[in-house]
């Protein structure tokens, strides 16, 4: 048995959601797990996990883009959080006897892994950014460099970066290792079918994209929204975890923001996809380029009608590709890790 200290993002429900999984597995082998996390984070995983609020960046979105000027606002007085919750933690780590360190795109709990010296393992999907053999946009190389350099920072130097990713490119190093994306169990066990809606998702209320979806023939279930309500051809839903599963299972297509949980989800459900993502942020873009690249969908920074017709026109074709996906669950990368414990753990 070992003790971990495992730090999740609180910064939307993805990594929360995926940590879900990977922390199951963790106290199913007998490990002693303490998370650290913040915003959503500790609102998903409180009620089943030992969770230790931590200071966490906010990022500020707007009109379908991250707003930066916002954003460093919202987050310059909360410096001294970010001290506290390392005090915080080190002395969780001392007082609970902590081997090895997991993080999930959380800092803190690097940086505490590097200054008492502690094995640290990182999972996620960003790192595919800086440790794999990748293509994008030659438009977007500033931002690229950008996105790679915040990876870096996030979590440095650890002992083995276990990377997702919904494709497989080349690692650059012998610390990283690429893995199907980490599925919840109501996906993995999900039956599925091409019903007659096309369900859409966004990160905040999109009242221009509402209004190209009014004037498309086409049914579709909106959420993020924020309300409620049947509008012609629109049906807005507010948050529901199940109730999102279930539309997404049933949908012909997915009309998205191009966050990487969703993509993940969709595609081994067998989704086609039309990307459009947040502005300003590349992991978005990335993943809305692979989509794309792929076959599985298409991309577009700015969507209008005759953009999304098209998309719906292409249906059969997005559907050929993902017949070849490869479903696969999440064992491979959880024999990696209990490796990597059974090793580093002592």
């Amino acid at each position: 048995m070992a003790r971990i200290l495992y730090g999740v993002n609180g910064q939307g429900a993805g990594h929360s959601t995926r940590s879900r999984e990977v922390l199951a597995h963790l106290q199913a082998k007998g490990h002693e797990i303490h998370v650290a996390s913040f915003d959503q984070g500790l609102k998903n995983l409180a009620a089943d996990f030992e969770v230790t609020e931590i200071y966490g960046l906010r990022l500020s979105f707007a009109h379908n883009r991250v707003r930066y000027a916002r954003t460093i606002l919202k987050n310059l007085f909360t410096v001294p959080r970010a001290r506290r919750s390392v005090r915080k933690l080190g002395q969780l780590a001392e007082d609970r006897g902590i081997q090895l360190v997991i993080t999930d795109f959380e800092p803190i709990t690097c940086h505490l892994a590097h200054k008492l010296r502690l094995p640290v393992v990182s999972i996620d999907n960003q790192h595919c950014l800086v440790y794999g053999e990748i293509s994008y946009p030659r438009q977007y190389r500033k931002e690229a460099a950008a996105a790679k350099m915040v990876s870096r920072l996030m979590t440095p130097r650890a002992d083995a970066y276990l990377v997702t990713s919904f494709f497989t490119p080349p690692a650059k190093n012998k610390r990283t290792f690429f893995f199907p994306p980490i599925l919840r169990k109501e996906v993995l066990e999900s039956a599925t079918y091409d019903g007659d809606a096309v369900v859409v998702y966004v990160t905040s209320p999109a009242v221009e994209l509402a209004d190209v979806l009014k004037s498309t023939r086409q049914r579709f279930i909106c959420y993020g929204f924020k309300r409620e309500v049947q509008d012609g051809n629109l049906w807005f839903k507010k948050s529901s975890q199940e109730g999102f599963l279930k539309d997404l299972r049933e949908a012909k297509a997915v009309v998205a923001n191009s966050g990487f949980s969703l993509i993940s989800e969709a595609l081994y459900l067998g989704k086609p996809y039309l990307a459009w993502p947040v502005k300003h942020q590349f992991e978005q873009v990335f993943n809305a380029y692979y989509v794309d690249k792929m076959g599985f969908g298409a991309y577009w920074d700015d969507l209008n009608k005759e953009r999304i017709e098209s998309f719906l026109y292409n249906l059969d074709s997005y559907r050929e590709n993902l017949a070849k996906y490869p479903r696969k669950d999440n064992s491979a990368l959880f024999a990696k890790l209990d490796e990597f414990i059974e090793t580093h753990a002592n």
